[in-house]
């Protein structure tokens, strides 16, 4: 009987990331075919006193407890680290084929794809836990990315019959950003710096505006129209107390962008619900990002 292969991409968060241990199937719709399995599994480190525990106590820890010798300081609590594993659930029947996959595997694409079914579940288990504190997860948190292929209980329980580590070199926007300059890396700490010094204040707007960033990367474009519409009004009015004569073209743009993104931000009235224009929001977002970055290049 030939092998049923799974390929999959797998990745170890330094955190427990909410969910239950387990397998998750994620479906497009009710009674569909899953379009992928995830597969979660904390992994806790025993610490070196938990270990020397287990093999008895050593001639050091006999000589502390007489007295003949100070103790150390404690050991660290054990490191807890998350290994998530999400599997394409259509099998491959040669590894010629698990191989081709991997040969012509596109890093940042499906690296991306695995991230946006990670977070698909994390959103999910924040709405059904009530839990605030669970997050989204991004590549450059892992600890480690592999891609590769194994058995299906195999590669259910995080193992493999062949993986290679993924180095993490995204293109397009985001690699833009992470290849700034020098003062655009200092830039952050100095208003850090000056936030800390209460020589330099926050904007509700700018709240706000992140959260809409991270709704609309992660499709819930909903979600970011009615951030987007609450920030460009707040913008406006923050940003305009300020009375900074080199915003007031900024200003009266983002005044401009409000009618459209409000009424992106209404519930639809038609018999369907129909989903904002992403593109419109990402024009208004990106203005508006541009906005409160111009305010803070003088270190405000």
């Amino acid at each position: 009987m030939p092998l049923r292969l799974f390929i999959f991409i797998q990745m170890e968060f330094p955190w427990a990331l909410g969910p239950a241990d387990g397998r998750y199937l994620l479906r497009a719709r009710a009674e569909a075919e899953p379009e992928r399995v995830l597969v979660l599994d904390t992994i806790t480190e025993r610490s070196a006193s938990k270990r020397r525990e287990q093999r008895g106590a050593s001639i050091l820890d006999r000589l502390a407890a007489r007295g003949v010798l100070e103790p150390g300081p404690p050991e660290p609590p054990p490191v807890t680290r998350t290994r998530v594993t999400v599997i394409d659930p259509v099998s491959l029947s040669a590894e010629t084929q698990a191989h081709a996959w991997l040969s012509e595997l596109d890093s940042e694409r499906d690296v991306l794809d695995a991230v946006e079914v990670i977070n698909r579940v994390l959103h999910m288990h924040r709405i059904a836990a009530a839990d605030a504190y669970v997050h989204e997860v991004f590549p450059t948190q892992a600890l480690v990315i592999r891609a590769g292929w194994g058995e299906g209980e195999q590669v259910a329980a995080g193992h493999w019959l062949h993986a290679r580590e993924l180095r993490w070199s995204p293109g397009g926007r985001r690699s833009t950003r992470g290849r700034r300059s020098r003062a655009a890396v200092l830039r952050p700490q100095e208003r850090l710096a000056a936030l800390l010094g209460a020589r330099a204040s926050t904007l509700v707007c700018e709240e706000l505006t992140l959260r809409a960033r991270l709704d609309l990367d992660h499709g819930r474009p909903r979600h970011a129209a009615l951030e987007l519409d609450r920030a460009l009004a707040l913008a406006v009015e923050e940003l305009g107390a300020e009375q900074r004569q080199d915003l007031l073209i900024r200003i009266a743009e983002l005044e401009q962008l409000r009618p459209g993104i409000s009424e992106q931000a209404q519930p639809s009235r038609g018999e369907e619900t129909a989903e904002p224009d992403e593109e419109a929001l990402a024009h208004a977002l990106g203005r508006l990002e541009a906005a409160l970055r111009a305010r803070t290049a003088s270190g405000v």
